[in-house]
């Protein structure tokens, strides 16, 4: 979809249809021609709109205006929106109108109050907006009628030259979540480690002035150590792979992303129930924000240096599969007795983990993943749990996340949980048991990131939603991660 910016008489636009937001105290904006005002003033006297939350109405051929057509939407009762109201307004109002014959809306910004900048509202009205228009239809046999909606405007009173950038920011974040939900939407017969390795080079090809991959096969990371990685990739025909991509627009230590990358996990010898096992596609969602959060970046072109590292595998349970009681040594020199082969994310990301910290001495590591199902029991789908080592660094990634509505919640990770970890055939099991799964899952993590500053994002609530229409891929974490990068980004400058 196309955005643009406008700080023309709402008179005289030339429009499908003009957006305007109402509170129920029903005031309405100066800048409306005096003709509308009169005419939306009776359509509320008659009752037919109060402004009440969620509520919308149509008045066509409005008075005052060119636009044929004008949209009220209620706001409810609240003198101020907070940044959240905002965003699902213009979410469902999105919605909405991909529904309807409207080619060209205009959102008018001012009719309420909002507590934040204008800048704000049209940076994430974009991205929201266009995420609200994602489709995917690459198995349908006949791809349903396409949207109408080509281009939305965001109307301002007053001139500000920060609102166009602002929304070609919320465009490309848009862009990275549309890219992370492709890949998850996928089949997994189709999206497989190999398939993510070929993505990532037809980025390199999309950015070559800006993004060099590198694709590290089972075989590379048998040799070079990798025995927690491997140990997961081993039992699938489809061996497993590390992709590193290095985008360099900065010089010196780069920040990393790493991302977790099962492409699809039957838990192994520990094998899953089969009830609603085909969600298991989605334990790709680390590795394909990853892939979200480094295309923004390479469409923004950010001066920083960004290192991605994606582990990706298949957990399958054949005869060469991992069994529990194996004991695997790590690329990092420690041991670990695998004690549940469904606990196997950790396993492929401690060594991606020492991977990038041997290879490129990055000043920050966040990793990404769906790592367990104790995190969804404990913050269900509304936040992602931040774990870190450094209180700087969690504090920048939920404020990233407060900024953009995709929220996270910080959680323990003291030193307490770790004994929980030990193994008395190992340095370590790769599971703590029963209690506080999120958290020894993360300690476990954290061993093979202590040199480092260091976060943990566990994302196995958020990264998609289960069963119904609305089942899919949320995109999610990538707007927080690029807004750590961006607001990164912009410390430095």
């Amino acid at each position: 979809m196309e955005y643009a910016i406008s700080h023309s008489a709402l008179a005289k636009i030339k429009a499908d249809c003009v957006i305007l937001p109402l509170s129920s105290d029903a005031t309405l904006p100066e800048n409306l021609p005096d003709e509308t005002r009169e005419a939306v003033k009776a359509f509320i006297k008659a009752g037919d709109f109060s402004g009440d939350k969620g509520q919308t109405a149509w008045l066509h051929q409005p008075p005052g205006l060119t636009a044929s057509r004008l949209f009220l939407v209620g706001c409810g009762d609240k003198s101020e929106l907070d940044g959240n109201a905002f965003l699902k307004l213009v979410g469902q109002v999105s919605r909405t109108l991909q529904r309807g014959p409207v080619k060209q809306a205009v959102w008018v910004l001012g009719s309420v109050a909002v507590a934040r900048d204008t800048e704000w509202q049209v940076r994430e009205g974009t991205r929201v907006a266009e995420e609200a228009a994602y489709r995917f239809d690459l198995y349908r046999s006949k791809a349903p009628k396409a949207a109408t909606l080509k281009k939305w405007t965001f109307w301002a009173a007053e001139r500000n030259n920060g609102l166009k950038k602002a929304s070609n920011v919320g465009k490309a974040v848009a862009a990275g979540s549309a890219l992370a939900k492709d890949l998850g939407n996928m089949a997994p017969n189709d999206c497989y480690p190999e398939y993510l390795a070929k993505r990532a080079r037809q980025l390199a090809k999309d950015y070559e002035k800006k993004l060099s991959v590198k694709v590290i096969s089972h075989a590379q990371a048998e040799k070079m150590g990798m025995g927690a990685f491997c140990a997961v990739s081993q039992g699938s025909s489809r061996k497993g792979c590390l992709i590193v991509m290095d985008y360099k627009g900065a010089t010196g230590k780069p920040v990393s992303l790493v991302g977790k990358g099962i492409t699809f996990d039957t838990g192994g010898i520990s094998l899953k129930p089969g009830a609603s096992m085909d969600e298991m596609k989605y334990d790709m969602g680390g590795a394909a924000s990853v892939f979200g959060a480094m295309k923004t970046v390479c469409e923004l072109g950010l001066p920083i240096h960004l290192v991605a590292v994606v582990a990706a595998a298949e957990n399958m349970p054949d005869g060469e599969a991992t069994r529990p009681g194996d004991i695997v040594k790590t690329l990092s020199g420690q041991t670990v007795e695998i004690l549940n082969t469904d606990a196997e994310g950790r396993l492929v990301l401690c060594d991606a983990l020492t991977y990038v910290q041997q290879k490129h001495k990055p000043h920050t590591v966040i990793d990404v993943a769906t790592l367990t199902g104790a995190c969804v029991m404990a913050l269900g789908s509304h936040a992602q749990a931040v774990y870190s080592n450094d209180d700087a660094l969690s504090e920048a990634l939920l404020e990233a996340g407060r900024d953009t509505g995709d929220r996270g919640w910080p959680m323990p990770l003291w030193e307490d949980y770790q004994t929980q970890l030990d193994s008395p055939f190992a340095d370590m099991q790769n599971i703590g048991g029963p209690k506080g799964g999120s958290i020894t899952a993360a300690c476990f993590l954290h061993r093979f990131a202590r040199d480092v500053k260091w976060a943990h994002l566990d994302i196995a609530g958020t990264a998609w939603n289960s069963g119904g229409k609305e089942k899919g891929s949320t995109g999610r974490p990538v707007p927080m991660l690029t807004r750590y990068l961006i607001n990164l980004a912009e410390r430095k400058g």
